[in-house]
């Protein structure tokens, strides 16, 4: 079974992708095969994905509502709730999320994938699996529910794994544009991978197996938790030594080699660095190799949102308010910079803390405009509103914010990103 093309031509299966998943790395993703002349049906179980799409408008930070448009009047993708649409494809990409539970892998989203489709695979396609997950996920768990009897792996059907490498917020660097590791569970399965995604990625890079694929993407994420953790960790000492940890980071990196700069932040967030590294952790205890690194980073960054909440209550003691009843202004909901996800944000850990101990909390973000948490309000960056917080209270840097009228319209200000430091008053208290 082919798709059709709008004038009525068969579209061979050899060019037709289903991605299953439509959030940041499977829409993206889409989009990609999309602009390299390919057939997507794009398969998300959430209607609300779907009709947002079917009415050209974006729900990721990363795509605007132009690049939505354009990719609906391409002709070549379909958005669907509706998984009979695999049996269309001649590839199939799996790009669901995989959740922690207890600090364990959770799994049931790639499971409910892989059954919805199941009844609806055809012989000889391509399945790669892209959620980030354990090493071993492939083999011992994917490859053992898709040989049900009907297909062989390696002969019937092809099977291989490659991590997503998207970057939220990055404008500098495409998708395409990211070196993507590809492995397959056979030679032919690897051959069938290589094929595939030669043909829209600038750079592929082979590796032996799906194992090793699935490694590289908890080690570069492992990588980063323990790093961010680490200099948040400094930043405490720092902090107590009263002592600027930005202008520490600004003077090591004129050290021409040897030195990553990371920076302090309201802790780690989004869906991968909070997440990936303990799957990591969890397979090492499985093999009797706990990770001990990994474990410590994690209970570091727990404790961030703890160490900026005494500094907000430092603050008010200084000035003699009252925590209970003391209204603060948070900017900054998502985890990241100029991006619209909270998923695992360190913001709503501080803000939960924050309102723990009574203080009332209200809050703005520019990219971030769905409902916010309960007990909070919004407030916009006017002189009245700003003025009426006791301390206004920066927890991400976005771009779309005029940080000198936050200063200047604030009574007290506590910077945790550094987003201010090009202005000089006393009323900021950078942390």
């Amino acid at each position: 079974m082919c798709l059709i093309k709008k004038d009525g031509e068969h579209m061979p299966r050899s060019k037709s992708v289903a991605v299953i998943g439509l959030g940041y790395v499977g829409l993206p993703l889409a989009g990609l095969f999309v602009k390299k002349g390919c057939y997507v049906v794009g398969i998300d179980l959430d209607g609300r994905k779907i009709k947002r799409l079917n009415d050209k408008k974006s729900y990721l930070s990363d795509l605007e509502d132009r690049e939505i448009a354009a990719l609906m009047e391409s002709g070549r993708f379909t958005p669907t709730t509706d998984y009979a649409a695999v049996q269309s494809a001649g590839s199939v990409i799996i790009c669901v999320p995989t959740p922690l539970h207890d600090r364990k892998p959770n799994l049931s989203y790639i499971d409910s994938a892989i059954q919805n489709m199941l009844p609806h695979l055809q012989s000889n396609q391509l399945i790669i699996l892209e959620s980030s997950t354990y090493p071993g996920t492939t083999e011992d768990y994917v490859k053992p529910i898709l040989e049900n009897g009907t297909f062989t792996i390696g002969e019937n059907l092809f099977l291989g794994y490659s991590p997503e490498r998207v970057d939220p917020g990055n404008k500098e660097m495409s998708i395409a544009q990211i070196p993507k590791i590809i492995s397959g569970v056979t030679s032919m399965c690897l051959k069938r991978v290589d094929d595939l995604y030669s043909a829209v990625f600038k750079e592929v890079v082979q590796v032996s197996s799906p194992r090793v694929a699935e490694f590289s993407k908890m080690i570069e994420n492992s990588q980063r938790l323990i790093n961010i953790s680490f200099i948040n960790e400094v930043n405490l000492l720092a902090n107590k030594m009263k002592v600027n940890l930005w202008e520490v980071i600004e003077a090591a990196k004129t050290k021409p080699m040897g030195f990553t700069p990371y920076y302090p932040s309201a802790g780690i967030g989004g869906h991968c660095i909070p997440v990936d590294p303990f799957f990591l952790s969890w397979v090492g205890m499985q093999e009797g190799v706990p990770l001990t690194m990994i474990h410590q980073a994690g209970l570091i960054n727990d404790m961030i949102p703890h160490f900026i909440v005494h500094r907000v209550a430092d603050l008010l003691s200084a000035n003699s308010i009252p925590e209970q009843g003391a209204n603060i202004g948070v900017i900054g909901l998502t985890y990241k910079k100029d991006v619209n996800d909270i998923r695992e944000s360190a913001s709503l850990k501080v803000i939960e803390l924050l309102q723990h101990r009574r203080m009332k909390v209200s809050i703005h973000d520019p990219v971030y405009l769905e409902d916010v948490r309960q007990g909070t309000e919004r407030f916009s960056l006017t002189a009245k509103e700003l003025g009426g917080f006791d301390i206004t209270l920066i927890l991400v840097d976005h771009s779309f914010v005029d940080w000198k009228q936050v200063v200047k319209h604030s009574r007290r200000v506590i910077d945790t990103r550094n987003a201010t430091k090009h202005l000089s008053d006393a009323r900021i208290v950078r942390i």
